[in-house]
């Protein structure tokens, strides 16, 4: 994981469903890139074409609610976002997001700290994000380091097969 992400931010509200995230009909394919291209496609045309690699969601609370399906993650890495910041997330996306490899945090407070369009920075290892647009900073509650483990891994399954080769 890298230890500090730095990026613009694409700020959402509450509640954003998976169905919002990725819409059913571009359920076809598991690219990443393809998913990518639609994502937020029914809330917002232009996201896609907006994101910048390394760009950054900040949102509300229950963030990936709805169903289980991986292709939200899938699709917002696959956009170039590099983490989702939110005040909470439902536990089936985070532990999606986290088995994908995509970089999250839980961050209450988040959405009174930022605007779309801020630059932040997350340092993932001492717990502080700073808003660099505003010259403000706050604190959120790392990671465990297992969870670290999978998301440098690149994911679940990149991380079963580095440790498997160490056995």
């Amino acid at each position: 994981m890298n230890k500090v992400i730095r990026g613009k931010v694409h700020k959402f509200g509450r509640d954003i469903d998976t169905d919002v995230i990725i819409p059913a009909r571009y359920l076809t394919t598991f690219d990443p890139l393809e998913l990518g291209r639609h994502c937020f496609a029914d809330l917002d045309e232009s996201f896609a074409t907006r994101v910048s690699e390394g760009d950054i969601i900040v949102a509300g609370e229950n963030f990936g609610c709805g169903s289980s399906r991986e292709h939200a993650p899938i699709a917002i890495k696959g956009a170039g976002i590099s983490a989702v910041v939110a005040e909470s997330f439902a536990r089936i996306f985070l532990r999606n997001s986290i088995n994908i490899g995509l970089t999250v945090v839980e961050a209450p407070g988040i959405t009174n700290f930022v605007e779309d369009g801020d630059e932040i920075e997350i340092d993932l290892e001492n717990g502080k994000i700073r808003n660099l647009t505003r010259d403000r900073e706050m604190n959120f509650q790392p990671l465990p380091s297992f969870l670290k483990q999978i998301i440098d891994a690149g994911g679940l399954i990149e991380f079963a097969k580095e440790r498997l080769k160490t056995r």
